[in-house]
């Protein structure tokens, strides 16, 4: 990750402190950067904006065992995990689970071994970013495999919450859409707000 890059988050998230997506970008980049504690204060700030990020949690924890808080980690392990599992985030959840293990520390109790599942009507999905069963898209987005992995996995609302957000991302990033790099970087970002991640292909 470039310093130009960490930058664009820096003016990103300055332009809008109340940018989820904008703090945990900049914490990631920060963490790949080796800026350790700048990426705690980022992902600190995503999680409170919205404490259903379960990735944030993950690398948090991994940013504060580098520096040596490891109680603080492991509480943010510890209230990580059922939220990543809760969202299906399966990698983070598993990745926080080992984390736990290596530390010597429990692991808590997982909803989706102890709660029903939710019944999903015709027409509804079970949404990956807001966890709830709601309306699905009336198409694809796209005409391809993220656009039927969107239909499937997020709710209308949840959608349209991204249209507004992506609209942020290309005027705060400057994103010529039309050059690769810039499109990879606006997908990165759509797929961490709609909690895709870690299911589209590579």
């Amino acid at each position: 990750m470039s310093d130009n890059r960490i930058e664009q988050f820096r003016q990103m998230v300055s332009a809008d402190p109340q940018n989820e997506l904008g703090h945990f970008s900049l914490g990631r980049a920060c963490l790949e950067a080796g800026s350790n504690k700048e990426a705690i204060a980022s992902l600190q700030r995503a999680i409170e904006l919205n404490p259903k990020l379960g990735r944030a949690y993950e690398l948090l924890a991994q940013a504060m065992l580098i520096v040596g808080m490891r109680a603080q980690a492991i509480d943010v392990l510890t209230r990580g995990v059922p939220i990543a599992d809760q969202r299906g985030e399966r990698l983070s959840r598993d990745a926080m689970i080992q984390s736990l293990k290596t530390l010597g520390s429990p692991v808590p109790e997982l909803p989706s071994l102890t709660q029903p599942a939710k019944a999903i009507g015709e027409n509804e999905v079970l949404c990956g970013r807001c966890g709830k069963v709601g309306g699905k898209l009336a198409r694809p987005p796209f005409r391809n495999d993220q656009g039927k992995l969107i239909e499937t996995h997020v709710c209308s609302p949840c959608w349209q919450q991204w249209l507004e957000m992506g609209t942020k991302v290309i005027n705060e990033l400057r994103l010529p859409l039309n050059e690769p790099e810039a499109q990879r970087v606006y997908e990165r970002h759509m797929l961490e707000f709609l909690n895709l991640a870690d299911q589209a292909h590579p």
